[in-house]
């Protein structure tokens, strides 16, 4: 159940983005979609297995299909680690190959791993004898001065016959040396045309394209045109509505499209409950910022919660006074 659920949901799935797609930021897009999937903040293996940090695995069960990202290159700790996110119940665990930070890179994890495929198809090995779970890998097409189309195939390759089925490719290099990671994600050029070659080399490998994308219309293309998948980062978080409120009836045929009222609504509940346990209301609305960008109200909205949703105390009467606002600017 849980596997299929994931590989149903990859078809779209939301990106996991760090400082972003926390547990709040998730449980926000899954009032928004029923069906998309939803990937975690990346989770280094040595703060599970080393730190103890089992906190960074809480997440809701409305969450579901959710995904835990760890970054690593131990095979034995990511082993470890995926145990430890398939006990809690995670869908999937996907390895972070893609990440250029330099905090990465210190790490020996992440975009760095492109230069090593055999070490991460160890890596890919140990996770899927741990778990019962997909163990699915994010990458880049390449790092610095590769060639992708000598080494994408051969990365690919490594982690196929490693066992791994499903791979997300965010179709730009990393430059590791000279960019910064907010440089990384617009610089490079992206690359389609190799992903889809890639979906020609290998029919067996499910591969989702990852990068640049910022519309719905632009990930069902990638869909009709034969990728299995298309994930999508920032611009599902500064528009989650544009981008989330019709996937499930435009790309999973299911449902109907959200309603940005019924999304707010939905959210008091969890917001009342995550305040009652110590938490300050602006961890939350945070996440909602974006769910009037593009239409009338989105400055009264974003302006009052920015403002107010920070104040000591700040409780559910500024997200009602938010949607005050924005529901006079829309009626205007």
């Amino acid at each position: 159940m849980r596997e299929d659920a994931a590989l149903r949901g990859a078809r779209l799935s939301v990106a996991p983005m760090m400082d972003w797609t926390d547990r709040h930021c998730r449980f926000l897009h899954r009032q928004i979609s029923r069906e998309a999937l939803l990937y975690t903040e990346m989770v280094t293996a040595p703060a599970l297995v080393r730190g103890g940090a089992v906190h960074l695995l809480e997440f809701d069960e409305a969450e579901h299909p959710v995904a835990l990202q760890l970054g690593g290159s131990d095979p034995a700790e990511l082993a470890e680690a995926a145990r430890m996110g398939a006990a809690r119940g995670y869908d999937e665990i996907n390895l972070n190959c893609g990440c250029p930070s330099d905090r990465v890179q210190s790490g020996t994890f992440g975009a760095v791993l492109m230069t090593e495929p055999a070490p991460v198809a160890r890596c890919v090995e140990a996770m899927r004898e741990a778990v019962d779970v997909p163990v699915t890998v994010k990458c880049r097409i390449g790092v610095d001065d590769q060639v992708p189309e000598e080494v994408l195939p051969e990365f690919l390759r490594h982690i196929a016959e490693a066992g791994c089925e499903r791979v997300i490719i965010h179709a730009r290099k990393a430059w590791l040396k000279g960019l910064s990671p907010k440089e990384n994600r617009e610089v490079p050029p992206l690359d389609y045309p190799l992903v889809f070659k890639m979906k020609r080399a290998f029919p067996e490998l499910h591969i989702s394209v990852n990068g640049g994308v910022a519309t719905l219309d632009q990930a069902l293309e990638f869909l009709e045109q034969g990728l299995d998948g298309v994930m999508i980062g920032r611009a599902a978080y500064h528009a989650p509505m544009d981008v989330l409120g019709a996937v499930d009836r435009r790309v999973f045929g299911a449902g109907r499209d959200a309603d940005v009222w019924a999304v707010i609504d939905a959210m008091k509940p969890y917001i009342a409950g995550h305040l009652t346990s110590g938490g300050r209301l602006h961890q939350v609305t945070r996440h909602m910022l974006g769910l009037f960008a593009g239409r009338p109200g989105a400055r009264a909205w974003r302006r009052c919660l920015s403002e107010e949703a920070t104040r000591p105390g700040a409780g559910l009467e500024v997200l009602d006074k938010a949607a005050d606002l924005a529901g006079q600017a829309l009626a205007a």
